[in-house]
């Protein structure tokens, strides 16, 4: 073999090296699992559900006021540990309002729920894979550090319940569901705020 056929063949044989491991890596990264985490006790049930549970928290359909709170959009894609898009699955997300209060019988603060605040709702994936939400920053309730419930359904089949977290935030230390897991789990469902074209946002990625 010529040298300058072998060194051509080494450089392809490395070009295709470097795509492997590239594609390895990808689905390697699609194969971390969202953590799951607990349900939590104010899991709106229909019944307590307001009839508007579009994935628009921060308005209500027939009210003019909108939610107190520092309103952003909460995105992301739902990908199988395959790396693959999860179209028309059901994300549910619910959370306390700006005070702290969760839309639910059993929460005794709830009497002071922000009436304008639609504290559960709902999105459908489109065909590739992607969710949106429109709500307010979590904000501290009393013993946890703030955080946004999630389900993920196929069907009525439940396949991830979990919770969104600020990244950084200073009580993530002290949380315990927090601190069950590890730092790379963690930083799955940690929320990292920026500035984008219609506000604040953040992207979190599932994968179930």
């Amino acid at each position: 073999m010529k040298p300058y056929e072998k060194s051509r063949r080494n450089l392809l044989g490395g070009i295709a090296g470097l795509m492997g491991a590239s594609t390895l890596g990808a689905k390697a990264a699609a194969a971390v699992l969202t953590p799951g985490a607990a349900e939590g006790p104010y899991y709106p049930t229909p019944a307590m559900r307001t009839p508007d549970i579009d994935n628009d928290l921060v308005r209500i359909r027939g009210r003019v006021e909108e939610a107190g709170g520092e309103v952003f959009t909460l995105r992301g894609t739902l990908l199988g540990t395959d790396g693959q898009p999860l179209a028309r699955h059901r994300i549910e997300i619910w959370q306390c309002d700006m005070d702290g209060n969760y839309m639910h019988p059993r929460d005794s603060r709830s009497v002071n729920f922000d009436q304008a605040f639609q504290g559960f709702g709902h999105d459908v994936t489109d065909n590739g894979g992607s969710y949106v939400f429109r709500t307010i920053k979590p904000t501290i309730y009393p013993g946890r550090t703030p955080h946004i419930h999630v389900k993920v359904f196929d069907g009525n089949r439940e396949l991830l319940t979990t919770q969104f977290y600020i990244k950084g935030h200073p009580n993530n230390a002290r949380d315990g569901i927090f601190n069950r897991m590890s730092k790379a789990e963690a930083n799955t469902v940690s929320m990292e705020f920026v500035e984008g074209a219609s506000g604040l946002e953040a992207t979190i990625d599932v994968v179930v």
